[in-house]
């Protein structure tokens, strides 16, 4: 998989692809993959048996990701051949992967076919580097996996390092932007004896294979490949496997004539709803292939969190596994899968077929809304991942009524009660949650839903908080992001800031704020509800300490009260935030809370 640093990189840009060329939002050939939401990612090679050790020392430098140690602990293709015989074979049975993948309510599979250390796991015929011929064994770990999934109905894709290639003379190896030793020429041999034969090995003598993932992380015009090779490995992949996915990292322009589907950074999560295919291909601990020393693994709850809150987005989320060289796999990924097929098994309607509501990201901080639509009916499920402490879970942006709600206790479908107020809902629920990891709340609307995605959404604790994200005129407004330290917050001289809140009931509501003042005197500012206002003063602050003792502070941004404000009907309400004078002042927050 691709470097840590690429990945950052690749997480605010993206730059890989061309954003400008969408393609459409379905076509028959993604439904499947738009449909089935979860997969399971499989690294499994030759760097298996070294387990992220080679001759007593782990894996050098900051990505330490077990795959990549042939490169980055400057082995030499011979030592690195010999890690073959390690390779246990009367254990290693291929169909034990897919019975976890299908056990975890995984549809489909990727495989490892080569990564970048060039390695092929399959019975090929293109040169002698393989797995099979290294260890003088005769089995082809590829058509048995590729058997497996027919019988057990588990979609199969293959995983295939076309740009990277650390054994052949003619590929692409990073160290080559210091030694300039292969030019277009030699990489073109490579291309046509290694890259496009073994290609059409894999898409002839495996059966269907329903997508091939490829692992470029930026566009082909950085890098050494030309356009005219990938459109190749397009027309190949059309004619021999017409309904066969690509994914986005083959290199070309994100669109339909050449790419099904978006794939994100490793382990980067949606932050807005997407319209096209997308997936996350994630780790279930930090490196993508076995490491003994491995001791970041990730927590059932977060693989959930990944898996919940792509699908809301409209995207999928593929997880990794590591196999052994032995075949076997760790015990902490088995327990973590298991949980979350039980889980599939009973609220999996919330995921397969589901996609997400058009609303902002990271809305409600109780968790996720998914939804489908079944006949007539709009079916949305409320993955609530916090159980809100008054027991009143609160949903902000469907104006639509619900004809009735539901959750499941055991076997059993529960009705809840419910109150509609405008844009606001409010569920009364159990008094302990129905699972210990999600609890899923079902709605159902007897039509099409009507959203509001411009209003705030109501918090767990019955306010408002009004920030950057959720401002109706963000695009005009110069946002800073936490950075470890100083919170986010809104850069503002002068000109207006402006939200929408959608009352769910009368009364005295509170007004606090949250800002830094880095001017030396006093800041006037005003907060418009309606007809009514409250204002205030801001005195300067300075620094706070974040860290004693090691000269570590930062910016203080102070909470002030305001003052009440009377609101006297329910309903949609404008809030301006007004800061007179030209000064600066770096607004984090305004809360706004019911005073009882």
């Amino acid at each position: 998989m691709m470097k840590s640093f690429k990945r950052i990189l690749f997480a605010f840009c993206l730059c890989f692809i061309c954003t400008t060329a969408l393609f459409a939002q379905q076509n028959s050939k993604t439904q499947w993959f738009s449909h089935d939401r979860f997969g399971m990612f499989i690294h499994w090679g030759l760097y298996s048996a070294a387990e992220g050790l080679w001759k007593g020392e782990k894996l050098r430098y900051v990505n330490n990701y077990a795959e990549w140690i042939r490169y980055r602990n400057r082995i030499s293709k011979e030592e690195y051949g010999e890690l073959a015989k390690r390779f246990v074979w009367n254990q290693i049975n291929p169909e034990e992967w897919v019975l976890l993948a299908k056990k975890a309510g995984m549809k489909y599979i990727i495989m490892t076919a080569k990564h970048h250390d060039g390695v092929a796991i399959w019975d090929t015929k293109i040169g002698d580097y393989s797995l099979n011929k290294l260890s003088g064994n005769n089995r082809d770990i590829i058509k048995e996996l590729a058997v497996a999934c027919k019988k057990h109905g588990m979609k199969l894709g293959f995983y295939y390092s076309h740009w990277i290639d650390w054994e052949h003379p003619y590929a692409w190896n990073h160290n080559q932007e210091l030694t300039g030793h292969v030019n277009d020429k030699q990489y073109n041999q490579y291309w046509q004896e290694k890259v496009i034969p073994q290609l059409r090995e894999l898409l002839t003598n495996y059966g269907d294979v329903s997508l091939m993932w490829f692992d470029m992380w930026i566009p082909y015009e950085k890098s050494i490949i030309k356009k005219e090779q990938l459109e190749q490995v397009v027309q190949l992949i059309h004619t021999l496997q017409p309904n066969c996915l690509i994914n986005s990292r083959l290199g070309l322009p994100t669109d339909e004539k050449n790419i099904d589907f978006e794939t994100f950074g490793d382990n980067q999560f949606g932050t807005s709803y997407v319209h096209h295919p997308w997936e996350t291909p994630g780790t279930i601990a930090h490196s993508w292939g076995y490491n003994g020393q491995e001791n970041e693994w990730k927590s059932t709850s977060q693989i959930f969190n990944s898996l919940i809150s792509n699908v809301s987005l409209n995207g999928g989320f593929t997880l990794n596994i590591g196999p052994r060289a032995d075949g076997t796999i760790p015990y902490e990924s088995i327990s973590r899968l298991e949980d979350v097929g039980k889980w599939l098994e009973n609220h999996g309607e919330g995921i397969y077929g589901a996609t997400g509501l058009d609303l902002r990201a990271n809305q409600h901080d109780w968790g996720y809304l998914t939804t489908k639509t079944l006949g007539k009916e709009t079916q949305v499920y409320a993955q609530v991942f916090n159980w809100p402490l008054d027991r009143i879970l609160r949903i902000s942006g469907i104006k639509s009524r619900p004809s009735h709600i539901s959750t499941r206790i055991g076997a059993t479908e529960t009705n809840l009660k419910f109150e509609q107020k405008s844009g606001i809902l409010h569920i009364k629920l159990p008094a302990k949650q129905t699972n210990p990891f999600v609890s899923t709340i079902s709605l159902t609307y007897d039509g099409p839903l009507q959203l509001d995605k411009d209003i705030v959404a109501e918090s767990t604790f019955g306010g408002f908080a009004l920030n950057g994200t959720n401002a109706i005129n963000q695009d005009q407004l110069q946002i800073t992001k936490y950075d470890g330290k100083k919170p986010q917050h809104i850069h503002t001289k002068d000109g207006q800031i402006e939200w929408e809140i959608d009352f769910p009931e009368i009364g005295m509501y509170k007004v606090d704020l949250s800002a830094h003042n880095p001017d030396q005197v006093v800041a006037n500012i005003s907060i418009q509800i309606g007809s009514q206002s409250v204002s205030g003063k801001l005195n300067p602050n300075g620094k706070m300490v974040v860290e004693p003792n090691e000269n570590n502070y930062t910016d203080e941004f102070v909470n002030t009260n305001l003052g009440v404000i009377k609101i006297d009907h329910i309903g949609r309400q404008k809030i301006t935030f007004q800061k007179n004078g030209s000064k600066p002042l770096w607004l984090n927050s305004i809360w706004i809370e019911k005073n009882d």
